[in-house]
């Protein structure tokens, strides 16, 4: 695994290998001695795990750290530890534990590995778990005035999974809204994903699937590896949608659902874009806008990755530019405005 990484690494002309560690213990010690810009750290590791040895750099600030995880239920569950306690991100290893076919995967790894040495990395990765680490109740307000069917269509990557938990559980169960998420990740890992976001929030939050009937003060995350989609019927009830198709970057995508959901909810829509690289759903944050609804992007003083973002605004599709502490706020004041 060492000698594959090693291998994908110096393919870049940008990044250079400062060093390897054979197991959890090393890797603490390599990390305070070399002083890295940014590790890659396997969760599974002799002597040491990849929680453990994570804990340790990150309690130091020595840098920011990208996991390499199973791709597995279980995997899935350590790696979301991993990201509450301060991971940059991880990377989901094709092949379970011992994965002689990380090239599959290259792309990925190194465009992390090079977002999460961005200077400022740690010192924002910290105060964001500050927050995070601080009890917040949700928003409470008063929905009687609202009648209209509105839409939240979120989109997120690169951060999102810690990000999310900044944003959703202060949306009150009551909102008005169904609410439509997409988040980069592994197929295999969304399940649990979506589990594990319920369990922190007021809302509820479910893995989307074709055919379900769209309500209100419901969060739908897209399923992994199929677009989400919404179809209105010629009664006029709401269902999800979960085509395989248009091919795009990356299956779910930002761009295709939020398209899909401006197209039923015109401009009772609500677009947010958060943390992420590259540019999905940028162009439909401004059709969102143009169209009479309201946008919000994350500011580039919380965003783990200032890219998708940068992106909305740059472009003139964000009405409200927010820290992720701030936009569950902005969702509320969106839902409430007059029609």
């Amino acid at each position: 695994m060492r000698q594959t990484l090693r291998r994908i690494i110096a393919e870049s002309a940008d990044l250079e290998l400062a060093g390897m560690a054979r197991d959890g213990e090393d890797a603490i010690a390599k990390a305070r001695e070399l002083r890295p810009d940014v590790v890659s750290m396997d969760i599974n590791m002799p002597k040491l795990d990849g929680v453990s040895a994570l804990q340790a750099i990150v309690h130091e600030r020595i840098c920011p750290v990208v996991m390499l995880s199973s791709l597995t239920q279980e995997g899935a569950q350590t790696t979301f530890e991993c990201l509450e306690l301060g991971a940059f991100d991880f990377v989901g290893k094709p092949d379970g534990t011992v994965s002689s076919n990380l090239g599959a995967v290259a792309r990925e790894l190194i465009a992390k590995l090079r977002a999460a040495a961005s200077q400022g990395t740690v010192r924002q990765l910290t105060r964001n778990r500050q927050r995070r680490n601080t009890s917040r109740a949700p928003i409470r307000e008063s929905f009687t005035k609202v009648t209209r069917a509105t839409a939240v269509a979120i989109g997120i990557s690169t951060g999102g999974p810690a990000t999310l938990q900044e944003v959703l559980p202060l949306i009150p169960a009551d909102l008005p809204a169904s609410l439509f998420l997409v988040q980069h990740m592994p197929p295999s890992f969304v399940s649990s994903f979506a589990k594990r976001l319920g369990q922190s929030c007021s809302l509820k939050v479910v893995e989307a699937s074709s055919g379900m009937a769209v309500a209100p003060s419901t969060c739908y995350v897209a399923p992994g590896g199929l677009h989400l989609c919404l179809h209105r019927k010629a009664t006029g009830e709401v269902v999800i949608r979960t085509p395989a198709t248009p091919p795009t970057l990356f299956v779910p995508s930002v761009s295709v659902m939020m398209e899909s959901v401006l197209k039923i909810y015109g401009s009772d829509t609500i677009g947010v874009l958060m943390t992420g690289i590259g540019d999905d759903g940028a162009d439909q944050m401004v059709a969102i806008k143009n169209a009479g609804g309201q946008t919000i992007a994350e500011s580039e003083e919380t965003a783990v990755v200032y890219g998708m973002p940068r992106e909305a605004f740059e472009r003139g599709g964000a009405s409200v530019v927010a820290p992720s502490h701030e936009v569950a706020a902005h969702i509320v004041r969106a839902v409430r405005r007059p029609a």
